[in-house]
């Protein structure tokens, strides 16, 4: 495997996310992919990222720095969706995008970067414990409808 570069997002990323996304959780959903990488480069201060191995797209990221939405201050960031293809992962992919992602966030004011992880999905939660990522003081709650 080729060095990891990180880069920007653009809108010509858009397919390789939707494979990305298909390959990790089996949904076909580049419609949804087009909509939200294109709202994501319009309203965050935040830069969403994609990282390439030898000319491929092999992985993504996205987040953004809180803006006072539900009183939250804006020195808090979200990390929102991070995707790397099955072929990437376990070699560095989704640190590298992590890393450059704190960056800017530091950029733009971030001390304290939030994100929501199922409880059973330890792979996630071990990669994110690996981070640094502790428990912290928001309560998930959950109303079912």
């Amino acid at each position: 495997m080729g060095p990891i570069t990180i880069r920007m997002m653009s809108a010509k990323d858009v397919g390789a996310i939707a494979d990305i996304d298909n390959r990790v959780l089996g949904k076909r959903r580049r419609d949804y992919w087009e909509m939200k990488v294109e709202s994501a480069q319009a309203r965050s201060p935040v830069p969403p990222l994609v990282a390439e191995v030898d000319g491929r797209v092999a992985g993504f990221i996205m987040g953004d720095a809180s803006g006072w939405e539900y009183g939250v201050p804006e020195t808090v960031g979200w990390i929102d969706t991070i995707g790397v293809h099955p072929e990437y992962q376990h070699h560095g992919v989704a640190r590298a995008l992590m890393d450059e992602l704190v960056t800017h966030m530091k950029k733009v004011g971030v001390t304290k970067i939030y994100t929501l992880v199922n409880w059973r999905d330890w792979d996630i939660l071990r990669f994110f414990d690996k981070l640094g990522f502790t428990r912290g003081d928001m309560i998930n709650l959950e109303l079912k409808v």
